[in-house]
């Protein structure tokens, strides 16, 4: 019986670093140096798996809709897209990092309906609005540390590793929102028409989690 065609999406970046291991573990390499190529679509090891390399906020569109059966993105991507029409059944464990609320350092709390800066538009709307909190967004798309020392905005929602850049701008990490890790995600119609295909990968991805994180 012939294979079906699998096309993967990987996050452009620090996360597709991390992930190709995961993949060589599951026994799938790209056929060439992914980070030499100017190539969005690459050959592995199978004739019938591909990888797509695209920016991480569109891994969910492009499996949401069929473009790829599979796809790896940010925790943060995928709260910010929603879900629909994706399964999550792998947290990959990479790319750890937290999604925050932070402000200038010693801010006074904000009376009454409060500003934020963000590309975290949904997550930080309905984060808010569970906390009984009238917010104004502001969608920037970059150096949003820069939105408080400006005056553009009272709060920042954001992504915080080390912390170091908001230290060094004079900001500190407020509320915490959750802990991100990289994810792998399966289209829902991938799932069900491919599944003999995609199981193996998963069970494959997952044992080499669980060696990686007994080895750490």
């Amino acid at each position: 019986m012939k294979k079906q065609q699998l096309t993967i999406a990987l996050s452009k970046g620090r996360i597709l670093e991390e992930t190709l291991p995961l993949l060589e573990a599951a026994d799938i390499v790209p056929a060439e140096n992914i980070f030499k190529s100017r190539k969005l679509i690459f050959d592995t090891n199978h004739d019938n798996i591909k990888f797509v390399v695209i920016r991480a906020t569109d891994v969910p569109t492009y499996v949401e809709y069929g473009g790829a059966d599979m796809g790896i993105a940010g925790k943060d991507v995928l709260m910010e897209h929603g879900g629909a029409g994706l399964y999550e059944p792998l947290d990959l464990e990479i790319s750890k990092c937290k999604l925050m609320v932070a402000g200038m350092k010693g801010a006074e709390a904000v009376e009454g309906r409060m500003r934020i800066a963000t590309k975290f538009v949904n997550v930080a709307r309905q984060y808010f609005a569970k906390q009984g909190r009238q917010v104004d967004i502001v969608k920037l798309y970059g150096a949003m540390e820069l939105a408080p020392i400006m005056g553009l905005a009272d709060r920042i929602v954001d992504i915080v590793d080390t912390g170091n850049t908001l230290r060094a701008n004079g900001l500190e990490p407020m509320d915490h929102i959750a802990d991100i890790s990289s994810r792998l995600v399966v289209g829902q119609p991938a799932m069900k028409m491919k599944h003999r295909q995609i199981q193996p990968i998963l069970d494959m991805m997952e044992q080499a989690v669980k060696a990686r994180r007994d080895q750490e």
